[in-house]
């Protein structure tokens, strides 16, 4: 993945939520989002951003086992 998001805080929270689904692999992208958005004081649209860029990488189902 190349893309490169503008921000400090935004280029934080991408490194942030890549390590912590290494870390916790029970939790969803959607649950990794919302605390990353509360740590790193994020806007909705770096939320989406995150979302849309990390989709492919990090599984967003709520019923894993």
């Amino acid at each position: 993945m190349s893309v490169q998001p503008e921000g400090e805080d935004l280029r934080k929270a991408v490194k942030w939520v890549l390590e912590e689904a290494d870390f916790d692999p029970k939790k969803t992208l959607r649950d990794l989002i919302r605390e990353a958005c509360l740590k790193f004081d994020l806007s909705p649209l770096e939320a989406d951003f995150l979302a849309k860029t990390l989709r492919e990488r990090i599984p967003d189902s709520d019923s894993k086992a």
